[in-house]
Order: structure tokens, then C-alpha cells, then sequence
């Protein structure tokens, strides 16, 4: 099973930005779809963007669109989000998620992932 480590998260103003980053061990990322969800407290967790293995084709929310990248160093066995613009409606824990099965799966819902890291915590200020 591919074990999967966030880090990059922290407090920003509002208008500023983050990267976070998605490390994995115990297999090989480029054979992987990836994804990024959040969960703020209250609330079920949002799909937020992802990335096929190859990463030929990415998709992301309308709530993050035009301001998140999603992105991946294969030979880094890493994958990355970039947070741009950000708003205190961002302020969550942030979660990598790989599916490692073949075949298709709907990559917007949680169900579908097989390794989950264990969350970096992104808190935006006004």
C-alpha cells in the first residue's frame, strides 16, 4: 500500500498563497490518479482538484478554479497543490488521496481513493 505524507500547510492572509506538497513511499506515484479534498470543521469533506497518472488532464472545483494548480513530479514520486489568492472560505485540513486500482472511477468522490495522508492543516486570516 502507497503511504502518503502533506506538508506545506499554514496560516496566510487572505490574498496569499501556499503549496502543498504530497510524498509517497511504498510504491510509485506516476502509476497513480491523485487528488486533493479539504474538510473545514462541520463540514464534509469537498473534492478540491485532481491529476491523472500521467498528467495529461486535471479537474477542480468552481470553488477553486483559476486559483489552485494541481501538479506532479513523477520522478519526485510527489505530487503538489498551488493555492493562490486565497480566502478564509479555504481554511481547512487538506488531504492527498491516490486511487490505485485500473479502470475508471469517479475521482470527485472520497469512496474512490485508496491511500489517504494524514492532512495539513490551511488556515487563511481576513
Amino acid at each position: 500500500q502507497v503511504q502518503l505524507v502533506e506538508s506545506g500547510g499554514g496560516l496566510v492572509q487572505a490574498g496569499g498563497s501556499l503549496r502543498l506538497s504530497c510524498a509517497a513511499s511504498g510504491g510509485t506515484l506516476s502509476t497513480y490518479g491523485m487528488s486533493w479534498f479539504r474538510q473545514a470543521p462541520g463540514k464534509e469533506r469537498e473534492f478540491v482538484a485532481t491529476i491523472t497518472s500521467s498528467g495529461d488532464s486535471t479537474d477542480y472545483a468552481d470553488s477553486v478554479k483559476g486559483r489552485f494548480t494541481i501538479s506532479r513530479d513523477n520522478a519526485k514520486n510527489t505530487g503538489y497543490l498551488q493555492m493562490n489568492s486565497l480566502k478564509p472560505e479555504d481554511t481547512a485540513v487538506y488531504n492527498c488521496a491516490a486511487v490505485t486500482r485500473g479502470g475508471s472511477y469517479y475521482h470527485r468522490r472520497p469512496s474512490s481513493y485508496d491511500s489517504w495522508g494524514q492532512g495539513t492543516q490551511v488556515t487563511v486570516s481576513s
